[in-house]
């Protein structure tokens, strides 16, 4: 594994390499189908003007998400893209079977070669009862509890490297290095490089222990990021991926071409955000209705706070905003997500930092 698939490369004037992060947003009046033909366009876009990777969430029964399925998504966006970097941000790895993880993602690595990221996260990705769906049982352990023993699992079965007399050493994931090793195998032994997510200090130390990249999701845990990239840094210790720590922050950014624009949008993301925390889930609010509703004092309160770290505005603000973030940081990656109503305005948003920072054109 090279690391140079793991440290992105800095182009134009951006301090450091800038990804994207996609939930496929699907905005009130407007279809999975329509969401997902954004997502394309955008990963299109995205490795024309030199952004690094592009990474798909896992969230579960939330109407204006349609990222249920990373892998499938994955699948679709390595056939419309030739040289971008593609990963989960991350899979949800309590969710499902490591085998299972391996499989899939030992598959896209043969569809795209040397392209694919398997970033890895410990929550849910949505409430409890969905949780227990997905997982077939209304025992729901800590993530914290066993989340270290499906990693170091589903780690083995990326290698084909159980040691001898494991229950699963006959086991192999496909496709995977064991076919190389068979006879008259070409396999290649490539694996893609897992990342650990997280929204607190657990994954940051334990990243760091396993000397792993880190994506912190600052974008929705803003007051823990400092803390978080700290303890990693701290924490971590040189391994056979990474001689030095690397870490990226997941950033919500908005870019517009009016001002009043991005705080329309941004204002719509609050109250979808509202809506999902108390229980409500349901489609990207357009601005109009996010203008008519009428927010208590404690969902004002929140609204302030939440746009507070969104990075939104005209290009400059958003460029302005971003060099700030990685100053006061250090992160060695940004990764941009943007939300809003329509999709010409994500593909906007991006098109607009990319200017704002000199990114290739073609």
């Amino acid at each position: 594994m090279a690391v140079e698939e793991i440290r992105g490369v800095v182009r134009g004037t951006a301090p450091v390499p800038l990804s994207v992060l996609d939930l496929v947003t699907v905005g009130a009046g407007s279809t999975a189908s329509d969401a997902l033909r954004t997502s394309v366009a955008l990963a299109r876009r995205a490795e024309a003007r030199g952004f690094h990777r592009y990474w798909v969430a896992e969230h579960h029964s939330m109407p204006g998400v349609a990222s249920s399925s990373p892998a499938v998504i994955l699948a679709h966006l390595a056939a419309h893209t030739d040289r971008i970097r593609l990963g989960s941000g991350g899979v949800m790895l309590p969710n499902h079977a490591p085998l299972v993880i391996a499989e899939q993602f030992g598959t896209l690595e043969a569809m795209a070669p040397g392209r694919i990221d398997l970033g890895l996260g410990r929550a849910p990705g949505t409430d409890g009862a969905t949780a227990a769906a997905l997982r077939r049982t209304d025992r729901l352990p800590d993530g914290a509890d066993d989340f270290p023993e499906q990693l170091a699992e589903l780690t083995r079965f990326l290698d084909d490297d159980f040691p001898d007399g494991h229950p699963y050493g006959r086991i192999h994931a496909i496709p995977g290095p064991v076919q190389g090793s068979s006879p008259g195998g070409v396999q290649s032994p490539h694996r893609p490089p897992v990342w650990l997510l997280g929204s607190s200090g657990f994954s940051a130390r334990l990243a760091g222990l396993l000397g792993l990249p880190f994506a912190f999701a600052h974008h929705f845990s803003a007051q823990n990021t400092i803390p978080a990239l700290d303890l990693y840094r701290e924490t971590f210790r040189p391994s056979t991926v990474l001689d030095e720590p690397y870490a990226l922050i997941g950033v919500s950014a908005l870019a517009t071409d009016d001002e009043r624009e991005a705080r329309r949008q941004v204002r719509a993301a609050a109250l979808n955000m509202i809506r999902l925390r108390t229980g409500r889930p349901g489609l990207f609010p357009d601005p109009e209705e996010a203008e008519r509703y009428e927010l208590s004092p404690m969902e004002e309160e929140f609204t302030a706070s939440w746009t507070n770290n969104i990075v939104h505005g005209t290009a400059d603000e958003v460029r302005s905003g971003l060099d700030d973030l990685h100053k006061r940081t250090g992160a060695d990656e940004l990764m941009l997500t943007s939300h809003a109503h329509r999709g010409e305005l994500r593909l906007r948003s991006y098109e607009l930092i990319a200017d704002a920072y000199g990114l290739p054109t073609a």
